[in-house]
């Protein structure tokens, strides 16, 4: 991991990113930056190596998670926090309708997400269960996560969504930056049969179509197995 300067101020107003190129949280970040058109520095932070324990990388999130972004004297350590400081920041295009319900359909969907699937299955939730149950059982409980949050979502989605290309509407909102990397994990590293699901295969085939999505892919970070 690069050294983490003990200011953590951004190099002339140009923001970084912490960033780990598998990470789904750190993936909603790169939308997050990409739908918002900033450009921003790129930093590695390998989880497999630890490096999110450094005691440099703690002042940036002392939860030794990633994404933790650095604009100028702003440190802020959650995607979520960090998805909302960049709508406040640049507010054009703007991720949140003006609309009270449909705001709070994007924070719902995107809850779901980062509340009730992903933090169910991260590293070291896994890691804890192939050393307590057993190599190879962290695959079905995965499997049984995803599953029941993409069930919720894609009744949720079809209860209240607005119709449309997307989710909620024709615009890319919120609830993308959550969806998009939730769907592709699901797809390329879960196996999710996604035939269950036609609503979210259905947006998975409209992000993976959109220029922001495409440069945030895992494949696409320099850290990224095939870049190094």
């Amino acid at each position: 991991m690069a050294e983490v300067e003990a200011t953590a101020t951004a190099t002339a107003g140009r923001p970084r990113l912490y960033s780990y190129w598998r990470s789904s949280c750190s993936h909603r970040a790169r939308i997050a930056l990409n739908l918002k058109g900033v450009d921003y520095e790129y930093k590695a932070v390998n989880l497999l190596k630890g490096e999110q324990s450094d005691p440099e990388f703690l002042k940036l999130n002392p939860m030794k998670f990633v994404p933790a972004l650095v604009d100028d004297d702003a440190v802020i350590g959650d995607s979520y926090a960090i998805a909302l400081y960049l709508e406040d920041k640049y507010p054009d295009p703007p991720l949140l309708p003006q609309d009270p319900k449909k705001k709070a359909l994007n924070h719902q969907i995107a809850n779901i997400v980062s509340s009730g699937i992903q933090p169910l299955h991260n590293l070291s939730v896994l890691r804890f269960i192939e050393q307590k149950v057993g190599a190879g059982e962290s695959v079905s409980w995965t499997q049984q996560q995803i599953e029941r949050g993409f069930t919720a979502l894609e009744n949720l989605i079809q209860l209240k969504g607005c119709g449309g290309k997307y989710a909620t509407g024709d615009e890319i909102q919120l609830v993308y930056v959550f969806l998009a990397p939730q769907i592709y994990a699901a797809i390329e590293r879960t196996k999710i049969d996604m035939s269950n699901y036609p609503t979210l295969a259905r947006l998975h085939a409209e992000y993976m179509a959109h220029p922001a999505f495409q440069a945030a892919l895992p494949a696409k970070q320099p850290d990224a197995p095939s870049c190094t």
